[in-house]
């Protein structure tokens, strides 16, 4: 069942549009049946959890972004099993996993995460600092700035997630003709279960999908 799902979005969505499977609360098996169905990036909101599967699927080609809100604190648990992190949003988190690969001998890849609806509980960059955020950020040597990701408010209707997917879109045009130095904007990732369809329209190169993969979580 989930390897069908699989199948079905990865035929649906347009060329080059990639496919991360938001696997929060997911079980190894459960992603193993999604790696048939043809996923190759694994998106994990928890360090925790991510150490977990990480462990029990040995699968070659297999991508592990982190799309959660990362704490400086765990980047030491994150960095090592991570090909990307999704949701940069300060200075101080910039240097710790700048120090952190380092320690490790990599470059991560990582996209500033953006409030588009500058909701004040929400963490993000707010879109007006976004390019400033990222000239102080691009001088660090062991991260690199791919693109832009963002959650937008919560709304029932997809339709009301529009504007702010536009907002992160035309963001991410005015970084990329900026031609910033160690800076690759080629990641625009925005839009989930319920607004992927929207966002893709409005520019997403990059869709997190958790619920319509592996259904309403139990827990």
């Amino acid at each position: 069942m989930i390897e069908d799902i699989v199948r079905g979005i990865l035929a649906e969505l347009p060329e080059g549009v990639q496919l991360v499977a938001a696997a929060k609360t997911r079980t190894a098996e459960e992603i193993r049946a999604a790696i048939a169905g043809g996923l190759r990036i694994i998106g994990e909101n928890y360090y925790k959890e991510l150490e977990d599967v990480y462990a029990k699927i040995d699968e070659p080609g297999i991508e592990w972004h982190f799309i959660g809100h990362l704490q400086r604190n765990k980047v030491k648990y994150v960095a090592p099993l991570c090909d990307m992190i999704q949701t940069l949003d300060s200075h101080r988190l910039a240097d710790e996993i700048n120090k952190r690969c380092q320690g490790l001998g990599k470059v991560m890849p990582v996209l500033v995460e953006i409030n588009s609806g500058k909701e004040a509980q929400k963490s993000g960059v707010l879109p007006e600092r976004a390019v400033d955020f990222i000239k102080g950020i691009s001088t660090l040597e062991n991260i690199r700035v791919q693109g832009l990701m963002t959650m937008g408010p919560f709304t029932g209707n997809p339709e009301n997630s529009r504007p702010y997917f536009r907002t992160t879109k035309k963001l991410f045009d005015e970084i990329k003709g900026l031609k910033l130095p160690n800076v690759e904007m080629k990641n625009l990732s925005m839009g989930m279960t319920n607004s992927y369809k929207i966002a893709v329209e409005e520019g997403s190169n990059m869709v997190r999908i958790g619920t319509r993969i592996f259904g309403e979580r139990i827990h």
